[in-house]
């Protein structure tokens, strides 16, 4: 089996229009993991204690839930949110209106196009979990989009990224390369409620998860001693959880190019838990996606930090719920797939029920407010006088003659 597949994945944009990323390689100690490794064993890298942390930075930001639900800042933009649900961007074909496009592939959330020398990503509005698509989000593209932009200029220290430019709020242009057909999925906290998260398998009984020793006695929401990575294989409709030795056995990584993109993702995902804390949040989990340039550098690819790759925990109130066995409260999208597990087998279920616009509306502000309290920027409302696709269109076809 060939080491890693060609194919055109999903990285978002930068600050500028024309931003291009040219960073050294990182140099990475090599690491041992092909055998279980029990969460309790000494760090190798410095984690982050969420109530230490909290009690040492006196700065940060106290988040309240309340900011989320009775802010004026959702009052201001609910309206446009309610307006835009018949606008969604659903389905784009820029192969058909583009010029010099030679191919589209449609992801869960991204429609991809081959432009030569250059991938086009166009992040949708699509709303995906479970492996399927559940409603489209308005503004989620853009926010996606430029949710990522932030965490890439943000983490330039940590690994070079694929980015070559931004030439519009819903897309990426971004340099080939072969895409590693591995997620790395790293987790600070056992919860979740897919089939692949932490808690489902840790209360059916697992203890050995993705190479990972896991103690017994814990329970939800909990966090754990240490961060650890559980990577899953790039299945085209389900995700399925491997270990390292798995990884390298079936010749899906080479053992170099796995502790480099190991190493990045927890490094990643230490650096976004402390910068999420500092904003009053936790970061609770995420995933990552890498490729190999043709210059041989592992990139950094597709979406980082995103309420829709992360959960969110408002911070201050975490240890309190926790303790009384609350809930965490949540700035992400679990609350729409528990709406879905609640009324329906979103697995099994051919056809799914309609999400109401209500929660549609819910997540499409929450996307915004994770978006300006994590970069405490303004989210800019698209204008609606001309066509989503129509701009998108226009936008491209110019980036890329600029290209050539």
């Amino acid at each position: 089996m060939s080491q890693c597949r060609t194919t055109i994945l999903n990285p978002p944009k930068t600050l500028t229009k024309t931003s291009t990323y040219s960073l050294p390689n990182s140099k990475f100690s090599s690491i041992s993991f092909l055998e279980p490794k029990p969460i309790s064993k000494p760090k190798k890298y410095p984690r982050i204690n969420v109530m230490a942390t909290q009690n040492q930075q006196t700065h940060k930001e106290k988040l309240s839930l309340d900011a989320l639900t009775n802010s004026s800042r959702k009052d201001e933009v609910f309206g446009a949110i309610k307006g835009s649900l018949s606008n969604c961007l659903s389905e784009t074909n820029l192969h058909l209106t583009v010029s010099g496009l030679k191919s589209k592939t449609r992801g869960k959330v991204r429609d991809i196009y081959d432009g030569g020398d250059y991938v086009v990503l166009v992040t949708t509005d699509r709303q995906s979990a479970f492996d399927r698509i559940l409603a489209s989000i308005p503004f989620k593209g853009q926010v996606l989009n430029e949710t990522s932009l932030w965490w890439f200029n943000q983490t330039q220290h940590i690994t070079q990224n694929s980015v070559v430019s931004a030439p519009d709020k819903n897309v990426t242009i971004a340099k080939k390369c072969s895409v590693f057909p591995v997620e790395f999925v790293v987790r600070g906290y056992v919860t979740g409620s897919t089939d692949t998260s932490l808690w489902t398998v840790y209360k059916n009984g697992v203890r050995n998860y993705c190479g990972n020793s896991l103690p017994d006695g814990l329970v939800k929401n909990q966090k754990l001693a240490v961060n650890i990575l559980t990577p899953t294989t790039k299945a085209a409709d389900h995700d399925v959880p491997v270990t390292p030795r798995e990884i390298i056995e079936r010749g899906l990584m080479t053992k170099a190019d796995y502790e480099e993109a190991s190493m990045k993702a927890l490094s990643l995902f230490e650096y976004g838990q402390r910068v999420a804390l500092e904003h009053g949040l936790i970061l609770v989990d995420t995933k990552y996606e890498f490729g190999k340039s043709t210059d041989g550098s592992v990139l950094l690819i597709d979406e980082v930090h995103t309420p829709d790759s992360s959960r969110y925990w408002i911070a201050h109130s975490y240890e309190e719920r926790f303790q009384k066995g609350l809930e965490p409260e949540n700035v992400d999208k679990e609350f729409l797939r528990l709406w879905f597990k609640d009324h329906c087998n979103p697995y099994e279920d051919e056809i799914l029920p309609e999400a109401p616009d209500e929660l549609v509306c819910e997540l499409a502000w929450r996307y915004i407010f994770l978006y300006e309290t994590i970069t405490k920027s303004k989210f800019e409302l698209p204008s609606t006088e001309e066509p989503i696709h129509d701009r998108i269109s226009r936008n491209v076809e110019l980036a890329l003659s600029s290209l050539k």
